[in-house]
């Protein structure tokens, strides 16, 4: 398990905004100094400052653009040639698409798969056999409410979370016993910029979006537990469970009313 927050080093990736920027938060507010990463230099620099005035840490901040190949890997490297041992992994870095087939840019569809699952991937397993080493550490990883089935007009952001989620529960249940918690935070609809660049402006406020607030607070008491995964909410949970009991034919129809962009 996770030797302490206080005095210890977090990184959190996708850090600018919403989930990112509260995770910071509220691992500073423990005592956690924090890594920082994104690509908005600018935004990572407030928060940075932000977080050193009101907490009294220490932060450092990467810009890094995950889309690329082997990003994470040189966002490790950059890491270790500060001297940071990390305690810590939060790869909180995505985006989602949710687009007619007609409309979708495959160019972005590869940069999805790249930042939601090869980056995460990357760093998770770079990390994760440094703190097995070490006997301790921990990584949350984000997956969604989606990552329980699939979705139409969102298929291949549905289809990354799914995978965040049967990965991270397959490394929980390997490296608990060796000191290393894996959890896996699902989070559904959450008032963020997330379906602002997603394509569909103002989804969050009209579904009454969870506050990532609420969100977070699940995510690290889930991982104080040595949970393998949380569902934020209790209504996303019931979601969860009874797209379970129908068919994956009824669920996969039903997304088609619930998530239709509007055509441009």
């Amino acid at each position: 398990m996770l030797r302490a927050y206080a005095s210890h080093w977090g990184l959190v990736t996708g850090a600018s905004s919403g989930i990112g920027a509260e995770f910071a938060r509220q691992l500073a507010a423990r005592g956690m100094h924090c890594v920082l990463v994104a690509r908005r230099e600018d935004r990572l620099g407030a928060l940075a400052r932000e977080l050193e005035a009101a907490h009294g840490i220490r932060c450092e901040i990467v810009s890094a653009d995950l889309a690329q190949p082997h990003a994470g890997r040189e966002l490790l490297a950059e890491v270790s040639r500060r001297g940071i041992e990390l305690e810590l992994l939060v790869n909180n870095a995505g985006f989602g698409m949710v687009t007619v087939l007609e409309e979708t840019d495959v160019g972005r569809a590869l940069e999805l798969l790249q930042v939601n699952i090869t980056s995460l991937t990357e760093l998770t397993l770079l990390v994760a056999k440094e703190m097995v080493q070490r006997g301790h550490g921990g990584i949350i990883n984000i997956g969604s409410v989606v990552s329980f089935q699939p979705v139409a007009y969102m298929a291949a952001y549905a289809a990354s979370k799914a995978y965040v989620l049967h990965f991270s529960e397959g490394l929980w249940a390997e490296l608990q016993p060796r000191g290393v918690t894996v959890t896996t935070l699902c989070p559904g609809t959450t008032r963020t910029e997330f379906f602002d660049r997603s394509g569909v402006p103002g989804w969050a406020e009209r579904k009454r979006g969870q506050d990532v607030t609420a969100v977070v607070r699940t995510g690290l008491k889930a991982f104080d537990a040595g949970r393998p995964s949380v569902v934020s909410g209790w209504t996303n949970y019931f979601v969860t469970l009874a797209v379970r009991l129908a068919t994956r034919a009824t669920v996969v129809r039903w997304s088609l009313s619930i998530f239709r962009p509007r055509r441009t």
